[in-house]
């Protein structure tokens, strides 16, 4: 929502408190962990509490501090500006820890965006406190809440009501992330598996959990004092609450909507068509049992086969050279950069199929988003996979799968002891115990990995990856550093795939080759079209998803097959078309890590709304004119905006001018508008073309009357779209005139008879006839006559 031209800088910094946690008043508090995460920074929250670093101390620390606590140098740089924007932004920070982890908070006004919602009910809550205290109860209660709210916030979820033994809880708002279906799942199974365990004075406690995905208006507050709550419109919720009932106890139930979200990830089994009391029509429900034995994401997503690799030639023919050389004994890390849904995982992917009769070792290695602060994660990861180990495995056995994997690299039983330490397997005897101080025993673990690199690249060639290294925890990126420093001397070909906030900290050296994967030019998102839908598809509608992919390989996938779900051509052309329907235009396997960028930008958000109403491409001044935010506050969201990757931007301001890196990012920003304010803001953009750009609203009609049609002006917008209709006529753009008359018809017809409309009418007609007689030859039928009532 705009904010009153009269208070810009209340409508900024409000915006800044509410995102980075920091009250404007006297006490004011700020979650320094929280705010490191909100940066994408979350593995440099232990260093900062090991070293003392709280909010009172942030604002002084320097780039040599960082550097001292381990902080890359991107990440010292970005750092740095985040410093001083809060130093600029929120009048400097405030000691003080809160003592409890603060609610997160949500913006003030509504939202259209995707959630999944998540239902927890108690099984048998109403016969165990028909037999107990009513203060055991009131114990048993807490302690299941708390196990509740513990595994949802853990997993990125957001507690939103507390109904008697059920819970309600918000995957997407107020913060989304990338894979939010994904968190849901995984914090309702975390749920049933620990319910039973609670200590309670009661037999075992039981849950149920129901979980659906859809569009939703969220974020207006219902209520009030300690009765208000979030308010979410929409069938979700219901949805969520009805698949709990028809859950058994200890099991989690799925929407089809949240199913095919998650691909491979989980064990799945179908229950087939539900009859859901309140839900229209039978309803397919599934079961998730448990997480998916698919050792990569990217394979598990794509469960249903992966469409052939399409302009990456020369990407391939270059990794090839690199492992030829690395079998020869010159080892070669090969760094592999590039923005979410380039295809770094689909091009080692291809890499991988072109080697299954080359002896080698394969190693991968897969980061995670909520790991980022567990150490060695990926690597544990890789080693339990190598290993078999199973979570049902007795302790024995997990250790003689140990030691049967350790034996193939003729490991040390220190480095043995060592290594099954990491793993957190207990020494039953087999192993020297080893007596060492933490920082020692990280420092020869370390040591020990690199070993086993090293042994067993004496036997064979060794291809590792290390996958969304962007999300690595600092002890595994200690691990590739030490591995990086010696690899030149090994048989071993290490792939490090990245996005670009990631600052890779081995370019330049000899053995190391940077390869930044760039978009799909239109031939060859073409190729990709056609392999995706297996068919021809409409021209018109191939050239509309070429056009908002942007070269994306995952966005032109996602956006064909939204497009092949949809029924027939003209349905089609909607789903590519339709960015007033967010429903429509933002596949919904993509909304989610479109919408966890939006989110990231904090007050900056605001202003990606305003320039994605105005277009893929606006100004400088014209988006300060409707913003109404002064130049340094508009200067801090801008800057936000471009380091984050979602614009570009040409010049200087004021006379600069910014282009949204994606289409589908601008769908995503503009369709969390609700429809009032979207009016509101488009009759804004109006008025500010017209009043400060006269020359502008002179020349192109055409853009006034866009923004008149969102904004409900009808009348204002006929006109428009008439003289646009007739500009065109006279520099001889049919096609565009044509296009540019029929909307103007449209909207004539819609508004109430008059005379002088009558007569605008008939002129546009004549104009229609003259340009069809072009463009569809002199048998094109004649436009209908307007439908409008004449005035009385």
């Amino acid at each position: 929502m705009l904010p009153k031209r009269g208070a810009p800088r209340l409508w900024t910094v409000c915006q800044v408190w509410l995102i980075i946690g920091v009250k404007p008043v006297g006490n004011a508090s700020m979650d320094l962990g929280g705010w490191l995460r909100s940066l994408g920074l979350g593995q440099y929250e232990k260093p900062f509490d090991e070293n003392g670093v709280d909010a009172e101390v942030l604002p002084d620390l320097t780039d040599a501090d960082l550097e001292k606590l381990g902080v890359l140098l991107g990440h010292r740089k970005r750092l740095l500006r985040a410093i001083a924007a809060l130093k600029s932004s929120a009048g400097g920070l405030v000691p003080g820890q809160p003592a409890t982890k603060p609610e997160p908070k949500a913006p003030d006004v509504a939202e259209r965006r995707q959630l999944t919602v998540m239902f927890c009910d108690l099984v048998g809550s109403t016969a165990l406190a028909a037999r107990l205290d009513l203060e055991d109860m009131r114990g048993i209660i807490g302690a299941y809440h708390q196990c509740c709210a513990s595994l949802i916030e853990r997993n990125g979820g957001f507690v939103a009501k507390y109904m008697g033994d059920g819970v309600l809880a918000y995957f997407g708002y107020p913060q989304a992330h990338e894979h939010d279906a994904e968190r849901a799942v995984r914090a309702g199974l975390a749920i049933v598996e620990a319910a039973p365990g609670l200590e309670t004075a009661a037999t075992p406690l039981h849950v149920r959990v129901g979980i659906a995905t859809g569009i939703v208006v969220v974020g207006e507050l219902l209520g009030s004092g300690e009765a208000q709550e979030r308010g979410v419109v929409g069938d979700t919720p219901n949805l969520a609450a009805r698949l709990q009932s028809v859950a058994d106890p200890d099991s989690v139930v799925i929407a089809e909507g949240t199913r095919r979200l998650l691909g491979d990830l989980f064990e799945i089994v179908d229950l087939g068509p539900q009859d859901l009391k309140g839900v229209a029509g039978p309803t397919r429900a599934y079961v998730a049992l448990k997480e998916g034995s698919q050792e990569s994401r990217f394979e598990a997503l794509h469960a249903g086969g992966l469409t052939a690799l399409v302009g990456r030639e020369a990407e391939s023919k270059l990794l090839l050279q690199r492992w030829a050389k690395a079998k020869a004994g010159e080892g070669q890390v090969v760094l592999i950069s590039g923005e979410p849904g380039i295809g770094k995982s689909r091009l080692t992917a291809a890499f991988l199929e072109r080697l299954p009769g080359e002896p080698h070792t394969r190693m991968r290695y897969f980061c995670s988003p909520q790991h980022t602060d567990s150490a060695f994660y990926p690597i544990i990861g890789h080693m339990e996979r190598a290993a078999g180990l199973a979570r049902e495995d007795e302790t024995k056995i997990r250790l003689d799968k140990l030691d049967a994997l350790l034996a193939t690299s003729a490991a040390s039983r220190d480095d043995a002891a060592l290594l099954a330490d990491m793993l957190s397997l207990p020494n039953d005897g087999r192993y020297p115990a080893i007596e060492l101080a933490p920082q020692q025993r990280r420092q020869k673990t370390m040591e020990a990995l690199i070993r086993q690199i090293e042994i067993i690249g004496c036997r064979t060639p060794v291809l590792m990856i290390f996958e969304d290294t962007h999300w690595t925890d600092p002890s595994s990126l200690e691990v590739l550093n030490l591995l990086v420093n010696k690899i030149g001397a090994l048989t071993v070909l290490l792939f490090v795939a990245f996005r670009p906030e990631f600052a890779a900290p081995w370019v330049g050296r000899p053995h190391v080759t940077a390869l930044t994967i760039n978009r799909l030019g239109p031939r060859e998102a073409m190729a990709l079209i056609g392999q995706v839908a297996g068919r021809p598809l409409a021209a018109n509608i191939q050239q509309d998803i070429i056009e908002r992919a942007d070269g994306i390989p995952l966005f032109v996938e996602e956006i064909t097959k939204a497009v092949l779900e949809a029924e027939g051509d003209d349905a089609a052309a909607r789903t590519v078309a339709a960015v007033s329907s967010p429903r429509l235009a933002v596949p919904a396997s993509l909304h989610a890590s479109l919408m966890a960028r939006l989110d990231r930008l904090g007050p900056a958000k605001g202003v990606a709304q305003v320039g994605a109403a105005i277009g893929r491409e606006f100004s400088h001044t014209l988006l300060a004119f409707v913003t109404g935010l002064t130049e340094p506050e508009l200067a801090i969201a801008l800057d936000r905006l471009f380091h984050s990757g979602l614009l570009f931007r040409q010049g200087l301001p004021p006379n600069a001018t910014y282009l949204f890196k994606h289409a589908l990012v601008q769908d995503a920003a503009y369709g969390t508008l609700l429809r009032e304010p979207r009016r509101v803001l488009h009759a804004r953009i109006a008025d500010a073309i017209e009043t400060q750009f006269p020359d502008l609203a002179e020349s192109q009609p055409e853009l006034v009357a866009r923004h008149c049609t969102e904004a409900g002006l009808i009348e204002k917008a006929a006109y428009l779209w008439g003289k646009a209709g007739q500009r065109s006529m006279a520099r001889s753009a049919l096609t565009e005139a044509e296009a540019q008359l029929t909307r103007a018809l449209t909207h004539f017809s819609a508004l109430p008879g008059t005379s002088a409309l009558r007569r605008r009418q008939v002129t546009l007609q004549v104009a229609l006839a003259n340009v069809q007689m072009h463009t569809k030859g002199y048998g094109a039928p004649e436009p209908k006559p307007p439908s409008n009532k004449r005035a009385s």
